[in-house]
């Protein structure tokens, strides 16, 4: 019996206890509180107006979104520290511990990291933005997302190409805007008319939409071969359907070589023997 009164008394002294520390810091706590939920929606409107507004300034999208994020940032550890503050917690020995987790989590997460210094610095020099196709390490497509982190493309059949930002820093990058570069050769006889046969194609290549008018493409003797020349087409198409027109022009050249009973060369190959 003692010991349930013990227990009671002990109960209600820490109920005291409660209703004490209410009193004393829960208007301190409630207003705290409700400055820190003031607060992140206030920064959350000035990071939206910030990027709507650059947008509206013709500033790359990509840039743009990372200037917002940038000064959320900043303000979102300004309102955590006036917050700590406001509830008497010192900052000092917090910032003491994010230094020394910061130093750890730098040797533990080198690769990620540099990803991110990668993609700071694609996004302040901006080698491409969203909707240019560009070419790097192989790979071809369109911009579709600039993270960070990683690199979204979008390839012509639909797939999404994601590359660590630090594979692209530092490597040569082919950036054609929206467009992708078309360029074919075939040998043909050097007793063919060679300036006829630039014209027919330059003809052919204004029936297809999908081919730019400007840059306009071009057409002309690339390059010679033993027995006949090598004839050149290079034509801007856009990237989201490169191959699709690539195939339907070769067989467009393909049927006009034939109309014209004008036959390809077989290759030459050098073995290294004289």
């Amino acid at each position: 019996m003692d010991n349930v009164e013990q227990n009671i008394e002990d109960l209600n002294k820490y109920i005291d206890m409660l209703i004490e520390f209410g009193v004393t810091y829960g208007f301190q706590i409630l207003g705290a509180l409700a400055f820190f939920a003031f607060g992140f929606l206030v920064i959350n409107w000035i990071g939206n107006r910030l990027q709507k507004l650059a947008i509206a300034k013709n500033i790359d999208e990509t840039l743009s979104g990372f200037m917002a994020s940038s000064l959320k940032l900043v303000m979102m550890v300004m309102l955590i520290i006036i917050t700590l503050g406001n509830f008497g917690i010192s900052i000092a020995p917090l910032i003491a511990l994010a230094g020394a987790v910061t130093l750890g989590a730098t040797m533990a997460l080198q690769g990620p990291i540099s990803n991110f210094g990668s993609g700071v610095a694609i996004i302040l020099t901006r080698p491409y933005v969203v909707g240019n196709v560009v070419t790097v390490r192989g790979v071809s497509g369109i911009v579709d997302k600039v993270t960070l982190g990683t690199t979204f493309l979008l390839g012509e059949d639909g797939e999404k190409i994601a590359i660590p930002n630090k594979e692209i820093v530092g490597q040569i990058l082919v950036n054609s805007n929206e467009n992708r570069i078309l360029e074919l050769q075939f040998s043909v006889s050097s007793k063919t008319d060679t300036e006829r046969l630039a014209e027919k194609i330059s003809a052919l290549l204004k029936t297809f939409p999908e081919i730019r008018e400007d840059p306009t493409p071009q057409v002309g003797i690339h390059d010679f071969a033993l027995g006949g020349v090598v004839m050149g087409v290079r034509a801007w198409i856009p990237g989201n359907c490169y191959f699709k027109i690539r195939y339907s022009v070769n067989d467009a050249i393909l049927a006009l070589l034939k109309s014209e009973k004008i036959k390809l060369l077989a290759p030459v190959f050098n073995t290294g023997e004289e």
